[in-house]
């Protein structure tokens, strides 16, 4: 009789994880045993602190460069980088999520069960104190977050995908106002997205397959079984391919890469815009690390098959965002478009065959979460007497109105424009770096012109609070609370620093951007 064996469990650089997900527990029977007058503050205190515990181990393991749970998890350098940018971008996404002055109840519905548009729901909405499930919500999805940038096999980082997305998809659906926009953005996300986990199932049954066809090895899923099947296996490449091609359609979904994209101006306009804010840093971070895990480690054999198609794919990216975006209408529907471009610029990065690639799309992950959280503050404070006020008419002569953050507004889009002395700018220089070195000339000429097409919308938005005479319909800006303050601050201060002095941070990813193979 066979004795079975245990894996071994390296409990301690499991830490991070196991907060994160103990704290979502935690936060449930918060939700059955609190009084509903103190669960606000119970929870918010609870869901920073588990993030704050998480990342003093992030921290306590950065020496950590280990293969643990029988190949499931693998701890290493890239792997302690991005799950310590998703732990400090979601502690900053928590504080807009937990902010309450701004609007009176917080930015999420009371009770998501009310029938939108109703009697009900109109009452709720003037005031009645948001649904607090959303802390919860969020430390599963962070937690889910992880594990994907960690999983060393196809299968944990599938599970990892469900554990972080069915949390967003609940959570677009709670904006306390326009409740139809929100519950039709968190249903195109849902069924999308089902869709995309589909694609991204079946691939990990066809590159099963393909390991199957290796003389005297096991079949299997775990990424050292797959690249060595990929330079070692005598099998016909059509299943690695196509395994190849429906795992990217998953990953590229959840990045917004075109032609992936169509759910994310839709899903960002009506998402509460805390959530909003938290899917436009973390899931990028999460989406974009589990893409340099597969194909730096998984499938690095493969580099010259699926490096022109995923160049394709990032010039495509880059063209939709940047030419859909001189079309909006809509604030957040423009930041969504810019998130679709940085998408493309980020896959630029990916396909740069180098350590500095890996190193400089890591940076560009942190530089663009931390201006793009910031950017989203700044739209939850510019409000009428029926919310946000989004669309982009509304925002002419908010500099005469509030000069602050106007100015404040005008750098983050300066940033995202790739301005000298600002975030944007060195992080383009990270990854197009590497990509020219690498002989991606072709990917970078592309950059370089969808992001001049991309300043139009931005300046012309800079020229509109400035230069416009504000009208009659023109919104004020709401003085923000302590938290939503504390997450523009962050943000603003990280947008300068970054541009100004990169060093520390890019020196940081530069050291931890080699895998455990």
């Amino acid at each position: 009789m066979t004795e079975l064996k245990l894996p071994s469990i390296d409990y301690a650089a499991l830490a991070p994880t196991l907060i994160m997900l103990g704290a979502a527990l935690l936060g449930v029977l918060v939700e059955a045993f609190v009084t509903r007058r103190h669960r606000h503050l119970t929870q918010l205190t609870l869901a920073l602190l588990a993030v704050l515990a998480a990342l003093t181990m992030v921290v306590l393991n950065a020496d950590d460069r280990l293969i643990t749970i029988g190949g499931a998890i693998a701890v290493d350098g890239p792997a302690l980088f991005l799950q310590g940018a998703i732990l400090v971008l979601a502690a900053i996404a928590l504080l807009l999520i937990g902010e309450r002055t701004v609007e009176r109840g917080g930015a999420f519905v009371a009770q998501a069960a009310v029938t939108a548009e109703s009697d009900d729901d109109r009452r709720q909405a003037e005031g009645s104190n948001g649904a607090t499930e959303v802390y919860p919500l969020t430390t599963f999805a962070i937690g889910g977050m992880l594990i994907f940038v960690a999983a060393n096999d196809l299968l944990t980082m599938f599970i990892a995908l469900e554990v972080f997305s069915l949390p967003l998809y609940l959570l677009c659906a709670l904006a306390r106002r326009r409740r139809l926009l929100s519950q039709e953005a968190a249903l195109k996300y849902f069924m999308l997205g089902a869709y995309a986990s589909a694609f991204f199932l079946f691939g990990v049954a066809l590159v099963y397959g393909f390991t199957a066809g290796m003389p005297g090895r096991p079949a299997g899923v775990d990424f050292a079984t797959v690249n060595a099947a990929v330079t070692e296996s005598p099998a016909s490449p059509v299943l690695l391919f196509a395994g190849m091609a429906m795992l990217s359609i998953g990953l590229l979904f959840k990045a917004a890469a075109a032609p992936f994209h169509v759910w994310t101006p839709d899903v960002y306009q009506g998402a509460p815009t805390p959530v909003t804010g938290f899917m436009a840093a973390c899931t990028k971070v999460a989406a974009f690390g589990a893409l340099l895990r597969v194909f730096h480690v998984g499938f690095e054999g493969a580099r010259w098959d699926f490096t022109p198609v995923l160049g394709v794919v990032a010039v495509l990216t880059m063209l939709v965002g940047a030419v859909l975006a001189v079309t909006q209408t809509d604030i957040k529907r423009l930041l969504a478009y810019s998130s679709i471009a940085n998408a493309g610029y980020l896959l630029v990065g990916v396909l740069a065959p180098s350590a500095e690639g890996i190193s400089g799309t890591m940076f560009y992950l942190v530089a663009y979460g931390f201006s793009v959280l910031a950017a989203f503050a700044v739209v939850t404070l510019v409000r009428d007497a029926d919310g946000e006020a989004t669309h982009l008419s509304r925002w002419a002569g908010l500099g005469r109105h509030s000069p602050f953050y106007a100015a404040v507004f005008t750098l983050i889009l300066l940033a995202f424009a790739g301005i000298p002395l600002t975030s944007g700018f060195t992080s383009k220089f990270a990854v197009f770096g590497p990509a020219l070195d690498g002989g991606q000339a072709w990917l970078v000429i592309a950059g370089v012109l969808t992001s001049m097409v991309l300043a139009f919308p931005y300046l012309r938005v800079v020229v509109m609070m400035w230069l416009s005479e504000p009208g009659d319909s023109t919104p004020t800006v709401t003085v923000p609370g302590g938290l939503t303050s504390a997450a523009l601050m962050i943000g603003v201060a990280a947008t300068l620093v970054l541009g100004v002095a990169p060093a520390p941070l890019l020196n940081l990813a530069a050291g931890a951007a080699e895998f455990v193979r």
